[in-house]
C-alpha cells in the first residue's frame, strides 16, 4: 500500500517545480539554492511560519527590525544557535516578503532595506555555520551575495504564476491558491 503524501510535502513539491522552471528560465541553474527556495516557500505558506517571532511581551513581531532586535536565547551556549535561527529566519522572510510580496514592501518604502537586512542575514548565517563546522555555509554565503538577484527571480515567478485578479489581495490570493493546491494536488498553471 503507498504512503500517502502529506500536504507540506505537496507544497514543497508544488514550489520547487514552479521555482525550477522559473530559475531554470532565468538561468539560475543552482539546485541546492533551488531546493532551498522551494523549501522557504514551502514553510512561509504556514500561517503558523509566515510571522513566527515573538517578543518578550508574547506579540508576534511584524516588523524586519522588530526581528533583528530580537533575543532568542539568555544561555550563552544556546546564543550562537539562537542568533543563527534567528538570522536564518529573517533572510528567509525577507527574500519570502521581497519576492513574492514585493508591492507590499515597495509601497512601505522598504525594499532596500529588505534586500540589506536579507543580505547581511544570510551571511551572518554563513559565517555561524563556519564557526559551528555546520556543512552549507556556501550556500548562505551565495544567497547573501546574490539576495537582490533570487528575490527578483521570485518576483519574476510570482508575476508568471501568481498574479491575483485586478482588486484582490494579493495575501488572500496566493494563500488561497496554496490552500487549493495542497488540498487537490492540482495546479491550473
Amino acid at each position: 500500500m503507498p504512503v500517502p503524501i502529506s500536504s507540506a510535502e505537496k507544497l514543497k513539491g508544488f514550489f520547487l517545480t514552479l521555482v525550477r522552471k522559473s530559475f531554470d528560465q532565468l538561468g539560475i541553474n543552482d539546485r541546492p539554492i533551488v531546493d532551498y527556495v522551494a523549501t522557504v516557500l514551502a514553510e512561509f505558506s504556514r500561517a503558523d511560519r509566515w510571522l513566527a517571532l515573538r517578543g518578550a511581551d508574547g506579540r508576534r513581531l511584524t516588523s524586519v527590525v522588530e526581528m533583528s532586535l530580537a533575543n532568542l536565547a539568555d544561555d550563552a551556549g544556546a546564543r550562537v544557535t539562537g542568533e543563527r535561527e534567528l538570522r536564518k529566519y529573517v533572510g528567509d522572510y525577507t527574500l519570502f516578503m521581497s519576492g513574492l510580496f514585493r508591492r507590499f514592501v515597495e509601497r512601505g518604502g522598504e525594499l532596500d532595506y529588505y534586500f540589506t537586512e536579507g543580505a547581511r542575514s544570510y551571511r551572518a548565517v554563513s559565517e555561524l555555520d563556519v564557526a559551528l563546522y555546520n556543512p552549507g555555509f556556501l550556500m548562505f554565503e551565495e544567497l547573501s551575495r546574490r539576495f537582490e538577484h533570487y528575490s527578483g527571480a521570485l518576483d519574476f515567478m510570482r508575476k508568471c504564476y501568481f498574479q491575483p485578479a485586478p482588486g484582490d489581495d494579493p495575501f488572500d490570493g496566493f494563500y488561497r491558491q496554496i490552500a487549493g493546491w495542497t488540498r487537490h494536488g492540482i495546479s491550473r498553471n
